[in-house]
């Protein structure tokens, strides 16, 4: 069966479109640098969330041409799909179809996201200067259909997808971390989220941070050391809460709202709304001379 998408998304998609308004791009005459792609959900999903950025204006004022690309997105959604499972065509369709009708609501959850490393990085020029080059926002943008299709139960298209993303960014997110709105991820690289993390919203997070495990469960029918799967391990991060770079937050625990996590902290306990965690006692160092 080959897809083909048949509802209506692809309407309301440029009715958003022609609804943007400044900070985010309005301008539909620009051709920006081209991004070669290894696969091609990444340029698709980009181009249907973002057209002005990624030299696809086509799709401003033509809901033909927007339908085309989501078939396109959709029929590399089915072959991913497909290469793991076997689910009847009736199936595989209404999930690539559920899929797709909930781009409208990804590409508002994205749009608060660019928002966030705006607001959040005193670097950021443009909202567009994020769209296109940030990697923390590309990670987030592939997390949110990955994690689409990991609440379908589509777990190992939805690992391809975000291992894929660490691959280009350096991030890497599990499928089926829950992560709120307004969410930002500054420089990125090493920045590792476990599957059961849940984060909230207006989360800031730094380079090499890890939301992690502490330690793991074995499995006590297994005879084979195989360590237990499907159970919460991993951390759960509140509203507004800056994690700094190189912090390890491992476990169980849960961080509160309006929380501060100061460079290189190791966080195993629980912490409190309205608090901030620093190492108190810093190495001393000195300096000498080469000569």
């Amino acid at each position: 069966m080959k897809y083909e998408y048949t509802g209506d998304i692809h309407r309301e998609l440029v009715e958003s479109y022609r609804a943007d308004e400044s900070p985010f791009p309005t301008y539909s005459s620009r051709t920006y640098p081209r991004r070669d792609f290894l696969r091609d959900e990444p340029l698709l999903l980009k181009q249907l969330m973002f057209p002005r950025c990624w030299n696809a204006t086509e799709l401003l004022n033509d809901p033909d041409e927007t339908r085309t690309h989501l078939t396109a997105l959709g029929r590399c959604i089915q072959n991913g799909i497909t290469a793991y499972s076997d689910h009847d065509e009736e199936v595989l369709t209404a999930i690539v179809d559920g899929t797709l009708d909930r781009l409208p609501a990804v590409r508002r959850a994205l749009k608060k996201d660019v928002e966030a490393a705006y607001k959040g990085d005193p670097a950021a020029k443009s909202y567009c200067e994020i769209i296109r080059s940030y990697p923390g926002f590309h990670a987030i943008m592939s997390h949110r259909i990955a994690h689409i299709l990991y609440e379908e139960d589509i777990f190992s298209y939805a690992r391809e997808l975000a291992e894929y993303t660490k691959t280009e960014t350096g991030i890497d997110i599990h499928p089926g971390a829950e992560i709120g709105e307004y969410f930002f991820v500054d420089h990125g690289s090493g920045v590792v989220i476990g599957e059961t993390t849940t984060v909230g919203d207006w989360v800031r997070i730094y380079q090499n941070v890890t939301l992690g495990a502490l330690h793991f469960e074995e499995d006590e029918e297994s005879e084979e050391h195989m360590l237990a799967k499907d159970y919460n391990r991993h951390p759960d991060i509140g509203d507004h809460v800056v994690i700094g770079a190189g912090s390890n937050v491992l476990g169980t625990i849960e961080i509160g709202d309006h929380v501060s996590i100061g460079a290189n902290s190791w966080v195993t306990d629980d912490v409190p709304d309205n608090t901030s965690v620093f190492i108190a006692d810093h190495p001393k160092q000195k300096q000498k001379s080469n000569r």
